[in-house]
């Protein structure tokens, strides 16, 4: 895959350099990942989306998430943006946040604060422990982020709260790359959970 880098002449570039004065290490992360999910992840075609809803867009969000750079740039932005919660791990559902969890936990020892992630499966597996929820164990009462690639009508995340909040654990925040804005953030506001997103759908629009 030939991931294309931000150009520094380019007039996305400069025009969110005003906007986000100063530059900032995270700001150049962001730009850089806009600029790849633009250029690799977006498609303008009619397509059915796993909500049912028509659309005619696509945001293929794993052709990002699954490179290394666009893994590794993914983990550092969202890990800048939930540093000043204090967590006991982070996760989300089965598939949009398998990818994600995997290079938020190696970037987060990289950074020497190491974070337990887990998934989320989308139903209990029928052998072994039988476990729905993947990875070190959830002790009750822990504070989570829950995470995923793209959010449209907020479904699997509040999949994801059905399956945490029973086992007694505290969802504080949920954090996706890209928020398509057709309702995920007013249904999990009505869950009493916050969704903060990397790009609203309009950024890759333009």
């Amino acid at each position: 895959m030939n991931l294309k880098t931000a150009d520094s002449k380019s007039p996305g570039l400069n025009n969110l350099r005003k906007i986000f004065m100063p530059v900032t290490d995270t700001l150049k992360e962001k730009i850089e990942l806009l600029q790849i999910l633009k250029t690799d992840a977006f498609f303008r075609e009619k397509i059915t989306l796993s909500s049912g809803k028509e659309s005619d867009y696509y945001i293929d969000a794993r052709r990002v998430t699954l490179h290394p750079k666009g893994a590794y740039l993914c983990a550092k932005v969202i890990l800048d943006m939930i540093k000043d919660i204090p967590l006991q791990a982070l996760g989300g559902p089965t598939i949009g946040a398998d990818p994600l969890v995997g290079a938020i936990a190696a970037v987060s020892y990289q950074q020497n604060k190491p974070l337990n992630t887990f998934i989320i499966r989308k139903a209990p597996k029928p052998y072994g422990k039988q476990q729905q929820v993947e990875g070190p164990l959830l002790p009750k009462g822990a504070k989570v982020v829950i995470v995923d690639d793209v959010a449209t009508t907020g479904k699997a995340f509040l999949q994801s709260l059905d399956v945490l909040r029973p086992m007694g654990i505290n969802v504080v925040k949920a954090v996706c790359i890209v928020d398509r804005e057709e309702g995920a953030s007013e249904a999990l506001a009505a869950q009493g959970c916050e969704l903060s997103s990397i790009f609203k759908v309009s950024a890759l629009k333009n």
